[in-house]
């Protein structure tokens, strides 16, 4: 079969087409067509040898962490049920024609969804259905999103405002603002004006209930102080190179609750549940994934290069059929 591996750390160009053994699906497992490929951006940091500490990975290896396919065998103990069935899932080593899943990480594709734009939710889907959970979003609360382009922003306005929540959106460029002016947030804010701290309090009335922050950084630690009182701020986002770093004693005198990456890792169950609820609001045309741009999988260097150069807005996917 086809796939892209990692030979060493390094910038795109480490990233190589080669040819790799089907791989064959063990007990309690399937084996996907994979159709196509989620694109994530700690994915490329990841290649660069970005956080070891926290990652396990060492060349070479099969990147990519979410699919869509089509169950084309089962392995022992599986249903035959499960052939032909379009599905998607958390894999390791999801930048190939073929890749085995557990049976129980499989979340089946609705009718009508397109498995590109199915593809789009496996991960974004769950964490930002998560995400709006853990920091309990309501009617009524004013809501800072922060990358609000990217996969996950774009999801994040369209779920919050769905929840009643007035959204206010912070990115960079006025073609990025239209778009998440199109799907629904309240007012936008240009990350790169000097004074968008102020724009932002401006345009909440005075500070958010919820800030997601999912950029970090220097940026991500402006936000802080436009969190209300007994807030919730969850720094979740590190494409900048690091998560945000709230200041513990203003957080501490002001009663705001943080939230980590930690705090949007899921137990499996969680997992299923949030990712078809994201695929059945997709379906019934209530959640919008947004994609970019879509690149051959013998493309995935200029896909990498696409996500680190933040060109796109939404998405950016790979094809593999």
């Amino acid at each position: 079969m086809r796939a892209v591996q990692v030979k060493a750390f390094g910038g795109p160009e480490v990233l190589d087409t080669t040819d790799l053994p089907d791989p064959a699906p063990g007990p309690g497992e399937v084996l996907i067509d994979v159709d196509h490929v989620d694109t994530i951006f700690v994915e490329t940091q990841i290649r660069a040898g970005w956080g070891r500490e926290q990652f396990d990975t060492e060349p070479p290896y099969v990147p990519g962490g979410g699919v869509s396919g089509t169950v084309a065998a089962v392995g022992a103990g599986v249903e035959d049920g499960w052939l032909g069935r379009r599905v998607t899932s958390f894999v390791r080593g999801g930048y190939a024609e073929r890749a085995t899943a557990a049976v129980g990480a499989l979340t089946p594709v609705p009718d009508g969804l397109e498995l590109l734009h199915a593809a789009a939710l496996v991960h974004d889907g769950v964490t930002a259905q998560g995400l709006l959970e853990r920091t309990a979003v309501s009617s009524g609360d004013r809501v800072l999103v922060l990358g609000a382009s990217g996969g996950m922003g774009t999801l994040l306005i369209q779920l919050a405002r769905a929840r009643g929540a007035r959204v206010v959106a912070a990115a960079r460029g006025a073609r990025k603002l239209a778009l998440v002016k199109e799907l629904g947030a309240h007012a936008t804010v240009d990350v790169s004006a000097q004074d968008w701290v102020e724009r932002a309090r401006d345009a909440l009335g005075g500070g958010a209930e919820v800030v997601l922050d999912g950029v970090g950084g220097e940026l991500g630690s402006a936000a802080l102080p436009l969190t209300v009182d007994l807030g919730r701020f969850s720094a979740h986002g590190a494409p900048t190179g690091a998560f945000s770093a709230p200041d513990p004693e203003e957080v501490e005198r002001r009663g705001i609750s943080v939230f980590g990456i930690a705090d949007v890792q899921f137990a499996p169950a969680d997992v299923r549940r949030l990712r078809t609820s994201a695929l059945d609001e997709a379906a019934a045309g209530r959640l919008r994934p947004v994609i970019g741009e879509v690149f051959p999988l013998a493309e995935a260097e200029a896909a990498h290069r696409a996500v680190e150069g933040r060109r796109p807005v939404g998405k950016v996917m790979l094809r593999v059929r």
